[in-house]
């Protein structure tokens, strides 16, 4: 139902986003997506590109008033270091990058052509889109977060006993958006040895999503199991190599009668469990536990001591190239994580509610709430 599609290079004019689907009768400020675009910038680690940039989106269409119509929505943001013409020609690629595979796949011979749009920097357009999907699903009390578990060695304490609202307010106040107060100054150390090594780390972050109603996705066909969309959603942001949903993995080397959330019920709850390891979805479904997706982002590709490469034109061995770049990107990728999550859930919400304005969704789910609270 909800479809988008983000273009703009990173040292282009601008990057842009076009969301159509979304239901009209929405209130939409730039400001709340500004303040999205703010929080994915933030970050223990980030280099010099932050520095410049000052992301701020401008709404072209699909608002009157500040309100959604029901048509598509484009946004805008444009980038203050527009230099891609004046940028020097690329030959040597990054391993770990696009650079070699996309200058093959596409016939360029300039690496440059590659990297201005596989770069991390479209994120942004992508963000902003999910702004907008947080707009819609704050309608219906859903809200999403999202805390740093792990950068290079540094682990955090397990989550799982800390509520939603606890969650946040720590990651809100950790230079790397970590919920454990002593791992994130560890962290911090971590990323500064990393830097002075001229090296660069990756992470884990965790996504949570509290408020999510039982039922949305479905078992009956493989491209409908939300966990399934989810994890490629948050698997398609740069870097990002694993994902798991609650437990994860961890539930491979464990037995079933530990692994699973016992049911219960009472009057006032309804149907409930007493743990998440299935992180709210059961059967490609959500259960209306809170949803726990878990990813793991591997150390950025550009090193400021770089790795052996081969020229492109004359094949011969040599470093790779040095872009401007980042020590640490985690807690920045648990933010785009957030929004990307936001997008597809909102799709969900649309799909499972119907409903071409805000006000029938809203009339359909109150309908729905009640249903599940007869059963």
């Amino acid at each position: 139902m909800l479809r988008y599609m983000t273009s703009g290079e990173s040292h282009g004019e601008c990057l842009t986003a076009i969301l159509d689907g979304m239901p009209s009768g929405l209130k939409v400020s730039e400001s709340a997506i500004n303040e999205e675009l703010r929080r994915r910038m933030q970050g223990y680690g980030r280099g010099a590109r932050m520095k410049i940039e000052s992301d701020k989106a401008e709404v072209l269409s699909g608002l009157r008033r500040s309100v959604t119509i029901g048509s598509p929505i484009t946004v805008m943001i444009r980038n203050a270091d527009r230099s891609i013409d004046r940028l020097p020609v690329v030959l040597n690629p990054r391993p770990g990058h696009a650079d070699l595979t996309g200058a093959i796949k596409y016939g360029l011979g300039d690496i440059r052509s590659v990297l201005e749009r596989a770069s991390a920097r479209e994120t942004a357009a992508r963000v902003s889109v999910g702004a907008i999907c947080k707009l819609l699903l704050s309608e219906f009390g859903i809200r999403i977060t999202s805390h740093v578990t792990g950068i290079g060695s540094v682990g955090s304490r397990p989550s799982m006993s800390l509520s939603f609202d606890k969650i946040a307010s720590l990651a809100a106040k950790s230079p790397v958006r970590c919920a454990d107060p002593a791992a994130s100054k560890l962290m911090c150390r971590e990323i500064d040895r990393a830097a002075r090594d001229c090296d660069t780390l990756g992470g884990t972050f965790e996504v949570v999503v509290t408020g999510v109603p039982p039922g949305l996705g479905s078992y009956a066909q493989w491209d409908r199991r939300l966990d399934s969309i989810l994890a490629g959603a948050v698997m398609s942001i740069q870097a990002v190599k694993g994902v798991g949903i609650g437990a994860g993995f961890e539930l491979a080397g464990i037995r079933g009668s530990a692994a699973h959330d016992e049911i219960f019920y009472s009057k006032a709850k309804g149907f409930f469990r007493k743990t998440n390891r299935s992180g709210g979805i059961e059967g490609g479904m959500s259960n209306g536990e809170d949803i726990v997706i878990a990813a793991a982002m591997k150390p950025i590709s550009t090193l400021r001591k770089p790795l052996a490469s081969v020229n492109i034109k004359t094949k011969k061995a040599l470093k790779a190239t040095v872009e401007r770049s980042d020590t640490c990107a985690v807690p920045a990728a648990g933010v785009v994580a957030e929004n990307a999550v936001a997008i597809e859930i909102a799709d969900a919400m649309i799909i499972k509610f119907g409903g071409d304005s805000t006000g029938e969704m809203l009339r359909n789910y109150k309908g729905y709430k009640e249903q599940v609270r007869r059963s």
